[in-house]
């Protein structure tokens, strides 16, 4: 994200917002100047949040983001070992996350913060066997919290390699034919009434399923937020969304 966009970012929405988390659809760590913007949002008064698969953290890093103030980091350890955490994350290192659980709890002590550190994992067929361990071991680990969380898949119709043996865990349950379709939750929708996504390039989303910002109320280079938040735009993908009508909608699992 430009300076440019995140100066009007915090400038029009510090006033109002309460929660500012710093991620969507990439990894923020890549952002050399993430600490200064949650410092900035840090003493704007917002509570701060970052999601990170902890791939590019350093003991700086982690330096760097408690002392800016941060409240809460997530980091995504999808798996106890090699095998299981790459089955999803290919590519990835496991002892990267673990070491970046270090390096975080390391800083917070070191700084007395009252950051909390969240170990996430989803909950799949290759990590079963972890959902146990991880339960016994994430403060160990140097995490605070751990979330066990379900996760969303495509092409799930005839079945997925990653959905979980156990249903209860899954978002997807078959039909009498055997065919996959998403466990129903209930209508209405927090994010769209409460929230937005701004995308690097300033464009104001719905929420974080826009992934291919089809539904963009416009750009904060162009108009204010508050013009945005509150246009006809918005406030129509608000009705249709309460009767789940646009794609997006049909996936997510709130």
């Amino acid at each position: 994200m430009t300076r440019e966009v995140w100066v009007r970012v915090l400038a029009q929405t510090a006033r109002w917002a309460h929660t500012m988390q710093f991620y969507f659809q990439g990894e923020p760590l890549l952002n050399s100047d993430l600490p200064r913007m949650i410092s900035e949002a840090h003493e704007a008064g917002l509570f701060t949040i970052v999601s990170t698969n902890a791939q590019a953290m350093t003991e700086a890093t982690a330096q760097a983001l408690v002392g800016a103030g941060l409240d809460r980091i997530i980091v995504s350890m999808d798996g106890m070992t090699q095998e299981s955490y790459s089955a999803y994350r290919v590519g990835g290192s496991v002892e990267k996350c673990k070491q970046a659980l270090r390096w975080l709890r390391e800083a917070k002590e070191r700084a007395g913060s009252r950051i909390v550190i969240e170990l996430q994992c989803l909950r799949l067929r290759t990590n079963e066997k972890d959902w146990g361990a991880l339960t016994r071991a994430y403060k160990r680990l140097g995490a605070d919290r751990l979330v066990l969380k379900t996760a969303q898949l495509y092409d799930y119709a005839e079945g997925h390699p990653l959905m979980p043996t156990d249903r209860r865990y899954s978002r997807y349950i078959p039909d009498a034919d055997g065919r996959y379709h998403r466990r129903r939750r209930g209508k209405g929708c927090l994010r769209v009434w409460s929230g937005v996504v701004v995308t690097t390039e300033g464009e104001v989303l719905p929420c974080c399923y826009d992934k291919g910002h089809a539904h963009a109320y416009g750009n904060i280079l162009e108009k204010p937020m508050e013009e945005l938040f509150g246009s006809e735009k918005a406030n129509a993908f608000r009705r249709a969304a309460l009767r789940e009508e646009p794609e997006i909608c049909k996936e997510c699992w709130r």
